[in-house]
């Protein structure tokens, strides 16, 4: 069936449920139309894929690859490597029966105090719209979706969910949009997550302008919105305002309290229409691609996250020590080198499918002494 037919078969409630998440990670499904339900998973540099859809933790995902953060990538200056990375993520996601992946994170960086400055690319916003655009087209290549996230001026950890962003106009666009508007335009994602922060008064995930007049009628997106996870206020002004999507799984209470609200005449029919017809065309399109079912190489996924690390290396000076050569004599110190800090915690935290260590890389080509501390 198309959209426009499956739309007009569904029942009100049916409408308003497809709206609201199944469980953590998939959205509801209708078995009378044969209309599957998708799965959404984490992350943006490693597949952060949950053993069952209820499962919330983070320890005890899917093994994957885990690829440099996005602040690593940066430093590479390179879209042609995001690129080759994102379509090994996206080649996962679908082996693994993700059907979106959400990911890359792309806010601006305006504090070094926040939290999850490593997930973002750049305080810079073109160079963080090229890096992010070149890793959504390489998702979507293995035909399932992106998420640009988080939509937007979510550039902080404290007080996240409530901190209202108050920002000019000319900042707004010339800082923390631009970067998004680079990532919709040159990387066409199929999805994009709101904040959870207000800006300049009004929630992002029902704000009108951000969703409606920016998003889709200057930008021309024509995707769906889901929610950060647990970013939807008013479900009925989230509808109206043009956000697709509430996760993870508010029950069916959500549901009745919206088909209500249409029946009393407060929210139209159509605006639920509308947003179906936003999020139905990703769900067919992704479970195509899932339906194939690939497989990866563990291994060449392994040997594509070095060369992107290696890729993201900033040598600031270098004084003749290196290369070392060698049997040469070094000492190591410090036990990340033993035990490395290689991502950041959180939604995006992988369980990787191998892990180097540089005291393991070191060990068999020089002379090593090696030191805990700092």
């Amino acid at each position: 069936m198309t959209v426009e037919e499956y739309i007009g078969k569904l029942t009100l409630e049916e409408k308003a449920a497809l709206l609201q998440g199944k469980t953590n990670w998939t959205t509801r499904d209708v078995p009378r139309l044969l209309l599957p339900s998708i799965f959404l998973a984490d992350g943006p540099h490693g597949l952060r894929r949950a053993k069952s859809d209820k499962q919330l933790t983070i320890r005890t995902s899917i093994p994957a690859t885990c690829f440099p953060t996005a602040a690593a990538m940066a430093n590479s200056w390179d879209p042609e490597l995001a690129e080759q990375m994102g379509k090994a993520l996206g080649l996962e996601a679908a082996s693994l029966g993700v059907h979106v992946l959400l990911g890359p994170g792309l806010n601006i960086k305006r504090s070094p105090l926040c939290g999850r400055n490593f997930e973002y690319y750049s305080e810079d916003p073109y160079l963080a719209g090229k890096m992010a655009a070149a890793c959504i087209r390489g998702i979507q290549s293995q035909g399932v979706s992106a998420c640009a996230k988080h939509f937007a001026v979510n550039s902080q950890e404290l007080k996240r969910m409530s901190v209202d962003s108050v920002v000019d106009q000319r900042t707004l666009r010339e800082i923390y949009l631009t970067g998004f508007e680079i990532a919709v335009k040159e990387g066409k994602p199929k999805a994009i997550m709101s904040s959870y922060n207000p800006v300049n008064g009004t929630y992002a995930n029902e704000n009108a302008f951000l969703l409606q007049q920016v998003l889709r009628k200057e930008w021309g997106f024509d995707g769906f919105v889901v929610s950060d996870w647990g970013a939807c206020n008013d479900p009925v002004a989230a509808i109206q305002n043009g956000s697709d999507l509430n996760m993870p799984a508010p029950g069916l209470g959500n549901a009745a309290y919206v088909v209500r609200q249409v029946r009393e005449g407060k929210l139209s029919e159509q605006a639920l229409d509308e947003r179906l017809a936003e999020l139905l065309p990703v769900i067919l399109e992704t479970t195509a691609a899932y339906n194939l079912k690939p497989s990866y190489d563990k291994d060449a996924h392994h040997a594509l996250a070095k060369k992107c690390a290696e890729g993201a290396i900033v040598l600031l000076e270098n004084d003749g020590i290196l290369p070392l050569q060698e049997n040469e004599k070094v000492a190591l110190i410090g036990e990340f080198a033993d035990i490395p800090r290689y991502q950041g915690a959180g939604s995006s935290q992988v369980v990787p499918t191998q892990l180097d260590c540089l005291r393991d890389e070191l060990c068999d080509r020089v002379q090593l002494r090696y030191a805990r501390g700092f």
